[in-house]
């Protein structure tokens, strides 16, 4: 059965967000790391269940805290924010697998095909487009801190601000999808149209438009093909994605 557009709502938004974060994370050689950053939402999915709560909303806080506490050790430490990530992602899937069992644990895993409220709806496509508007107003200032950080802090950029406030853009991208992707998924799909974009374009712009529809494509492909086959939503749109980006090495080899 096909969803309907009220059910692709949300998915597509936060596809659109998760394209225009992934390609500053690609730009900032965050792949793996941005990848293992949603695995945060674990532990507090973990703890919601066992006290009886939403475990969207654990996710939500564990992403938002995992995030300032990454940014706090880049700003105290010397250590590379990859290393970072990946300790802070080892103890978050450590813990979470401690506190989360079964059938709960392949949901947030893996992401559920159960359809949004319209509350979460409202609220995940407020968020969509508070990160895509923030991404989209600051994306001169992400690449001038990428080019050069003193070069940035010069033109009036404060750094660890910005550094501060694409972390949380980031984690709230992870948990725009944890209902439909889950933690394993939704780096993915944050990484690959961005991976895939970055391949064919020739401009930042170019970019961030060509990685936010090709992670719509995906998403929406994802979707509609599992709703008429039967088979889970989520991994068809990484499989999609996937497709996408093989194209693309094709095309730009063939050239």
């Amino acid at each position: 059965m096909a969803p309907s557009i009220s059910a692709l709502a949300l998915p597509v938004a936060a596809a659109v967000a998760a394209g225009l974060v992934g390609s500053f994370a690609v730009m900032r050689r965050m792949t793996l790391a941005a990848d293992a950053m949603s695995h945060v939402a674990l532990p507090g999915i973990g703890l919601a269940l066992l006290l009886h709560g939403n475990a969207l909303v654990g996710g939500v806080v564990a992403l938002a805290l995992g995030a300032l506490l990454i940014w706090l050790l880049q700003q105290r430490t010397r250590v590379p924010s990859e290393a970072i990530v990946g300790v802070v992602f080892s103890a978050a899937l450590a813990v979470g697998s401690m506190l989360t069992s079964g059938e709960d644990l392949l949901e947030a895993l893996f992401g559920a095909q159960r359809a949004p409220g319209s509350v979460e709806t409202v609220i995940g496509l407020a968020a969509a487009a508070t990160i895509a508007g923030l991404i989209l107003w600051a994306r001169h200032r992400l690449l001038l801190s990428l080019v050069s950080a003193d070069l940035a802090r010069t033109a009036g950029v404060n750094v660890a601000r910005l550094d501060l406030a694409y972390l949380l853009g980031f984690a709230f991208t992870v948990a725009l999808g944890l209902r439909y992707l889950g933690v394993l998924l939704m780096g993915s799909l944050i990484i690959i149209p961005a991976a895939t974009a970055r391949h064919l374009s020739r401009s930042v712009d170019t970019m961030l438009w060509a990685s936010a529809g090709l992670a719509v494509l995906a998403t929406t492909l994802g979707i509609v093909l599992g709703g008429w086959w039967g088979l889970p939503g989520g991994p068809l749109t990484i499989t999609v994605a996937a497709v996408f980006f093989g194209l693309a090495v094709l095309l730009r080899s063939g050239q």
